[in-house]
């Protein structure tokens, strides 16, 4: 069977799957132990994003062929308007005016259109470069959207925002400033040593000279210097989990006075990350002083050559002496403009890397294919000998069995990380079985399309999920064809009613990020309503009224009794009070159900839920 990947987690913590978590996943201080990928086959994946944009780029490559062909005539035309200016027979200097203006007259239109067809470079670069990004983010995107709840559940959030802002915008930048110049690069090297070779094959192997040592200085460079922008991105991303993680916990870190601790974590990622950006910064910048020494070396050694051969009288002119150290610049200028521009290149592809990682992760597996028509729904579901841990070898589930009815309503209890979420987890496919199976009126969920079968399933979760929209999208959120009059209807039923009407904007009013600018009562009182209008056929409540007043849970209890009527329904319970009337208890311990049966026959046996009970009715916390 395939498996999802699983977090490495040790107790019981639910997953909310109706949107962003909070905090980080408890394998994010592991992220220091990735191994980048090969350069080579990053800058393959690019490039190949970029030619998504096909008539862009085969635009890009006839204007670059323009730009570049204007720009290698320069030199010679200019060789032939200094060589109209010679010695004559008698030692007279004689000058050809006719001529020289001419050149000068070609020279001036060759820079005009030259700069013309550089402006449409540039705006078809931009073009480029944010036609291949939005493919990329938008394909970056829909991957984390058919993320497994382990792969999520298991990375810091926030580092992977930082992938789809920073990373993403790293890559932008980079083609739109780099492709551009590698693809210029290479026009310009191999017009310019055609030109040189044209003018004088002798000089041109002089010229070449420096190449390969140019060549091995920058590899070994490169080589040392691509794992400081690595880490930085690397850095950059836990940074960026940090902030998430203390924002959206700021309550808790401020009740337990925990503000010093935070900014002491924040700032000992942040040093770390100063100290790896200005190294990457300072070798980065090492490279382009060093490509221009030995650019003007080179330059040094073909004008020595040239001059030696005009004295000579090997048939080199002055104007194409000339020539020739224009056209040695332009042989090594490409290379000086890699190496200046080679920081920026290794952090797109460092970022490049860090998107590619988390598209080559494997979805959610879904490999059911069995259409399960909800007209015949009965509502008998089995769990058979589940077998079930977070990490491997550590199960948390052991041989867990449990029966349960149509239209009954089953509570789960248990001590903390005895396994009641992971059960829900389970019947909702966020996680793989390690062994046995669960049915659905006999129908294995695994033969079941994973949107069917949640589709059949309603959550409200002791921690509410609401959406920067509007109430009236948040309460159809499981129900988008609902009617006006039926999402009233439903908000009536949770109770939610009676505070909405009194809001300026009633079911438009825009909710903040994650509803806070509503109370915790009425965010749980939106998601009951949300669940309610979702006519679900199987209801999973954890702790539904956990956070709400004593008067709005009665309120509650009297909705939910009517919404679980003739519903197949699971509590997932914490405080026991709250499930004393459910058709079955189940009492959950080592992995396995350890007691079952209704309040009073569970007390009678004076087994662990009567401890469980007794120790809740005393105050002392389970």
């Amino acid at each position: 069977m395939n498996q999802q990947q699983k977090p490495t987690q040790r107790n019981d913590v639910p997953v909310i799957p109706l949107g962003p978590r909070r905090g980080g996943g408890p394998m994010a201080g592991r992220m220091n132990a990735e191994k980048p990928k090969h350069t080579k086959a990053t800058l393959f994946r690019l490039m190949r994003y970029i030619g998504k944009n096909g008539w862009l780029l085969l635009a890009l490559v006839f204007i670059m062929l323009a730009v570049t062909g204007a720009d290698l005539l320069g030199p010679f035309f200019q060789a032939k308007a200094i060589d109209t200016i010679y010695i004559g027979a008698c030692g007279h200097l004689h000058v050809d005016f006719d001529a020289m203006k001419g050149y000068l007259i070609l020279m001036g239109v060759i820079f005009v259109c030259s700069a013309v067809l550089s402006y449409f470079q540039g705006v078809l670069s931009a073009k480029l470069a944010q036609g291949t990004v939005r493919t990329m983010r938008n394909d970056l995107f829909t991957k984390i959207s058919h993320l497994s709840i382990g792969y999520t559940d298991s990375h810091r959030h926030g580092d992977i925002m930082s992938r789809m802002t920073n990373d993403v915008e790293n890559v932008s930048n980079a083609i739109s400033q780099s492709v551009t110049a590698l693809f210029s690069c290479v026009l310009t090297l191999t017009g310019a040593l055609v030109m040189m070779i044209y003018y004088s094959p002798a000089m041109t192997l002089i010229a070449l000279v420096t190449i390969p040592l140019s060549i091995f200085i920058s590899s070994k460079l490169a080589k040392f210097m691509r794992k400081y922008f690595i880490r930085r991105q690397k850095l950059l991303g836990q940074l960026n989990g940090q902030v998430e993680e203390t924002v959206t916990s700021y309550k808790t870190v401020v009740a337990y006075g925990k503000e010093a601790e935070s900014v002491e974590k924040f700032g000992g990622i942040s040093s770390e990350l100063r100290t790896c950006a200005v190294k990457a910064r300072v070798w980065g910048s090492i490279m382009g002083p060093i490509m221009n020494f030995i650019g003007n070396l080179q330059y040094v050694l073909v004008a020595a050559a040239g001059g030696w051969m005009v004295l000579n009288g090997r048939g080199v002119t002055i104007g194409s002496i000339q020539a020739m150290l224009q056209y040695s610049k332009k042989l090594t200028h490409p290379i000086n403009q890699i190496a200046n521009q080679y920081s920026s290149i290794l952090t797109a592809l460092a970022g490049a890397e860090r998107i590619f990682e988390i598209m080559d992760q494997p979805d959610e597996v879904d490999e059911g294919t069995r259409h399960f028509a909800e007209e015949n729904f009965v509502g008998n579901i089995e769990f058979k000998n589940i077998q079930f841990g977070y990490v491997p070898g550590e199960p948390v589930l052991k041989g867990l069995n449990l029966s349960v009815k149509p239209g009954q309503k089953i509570a789960i209890v248990g001590a903390t990380g005895s396994g009641k979420t992971t059960v829900v987890n389970l019947l909702t496919r966020f996680y793989e079985l390690d062994g046995g199976e669960i049915t659905i009126d006999g129908v294995n969920i695994t033969e079941l399309p994973k949107e069917e079968l949640r589709h059949l399933i309603a959550i409200v979760l002791q921690d509410t999920v609401l959406f920067s929209d509007t109430i009236r999208n948040n309460i159809k959120y499981g129900h988008p064809e609902a009617t006006d009059e039926a999402m009233r209807a439903a908000a009536a039923m949770a109770k939610a009613d009676l505070f909405i009407d009194r809001l300026p904007d009633g079911y438009d009013t825009k909710l903040a990020e994650s509803g806070s600018n509503l109370s915790q009562g009425q965010r749980q009182l939106l998601a009951i309503a949300r669940a309610v209008l979702a006519d679900p056929k199987i209801l999973i409540l954890d702790e539904a009224t956990s956070n709400v007043d004593t008067r709005t849970e009665m309120h509650i209890q009297e909705a939910l009794v009517a919404l679980m009527k003739n519903r197949t329904s699971l509590i997932i319970a914490h405080r026991l009070s709250t499930i004393r009337d459910a058709d079955v208890i189940v009492v959950i311990k080592d992995g396995k159900v350890a007691e079952a049966g209704n309040h009073d026959a569970l007390l009678a046996m004076n087994g662990e839920y009567a401890k469980l009970y007794s120790n809740q009715f005393a105050g002392i916390a389970t």
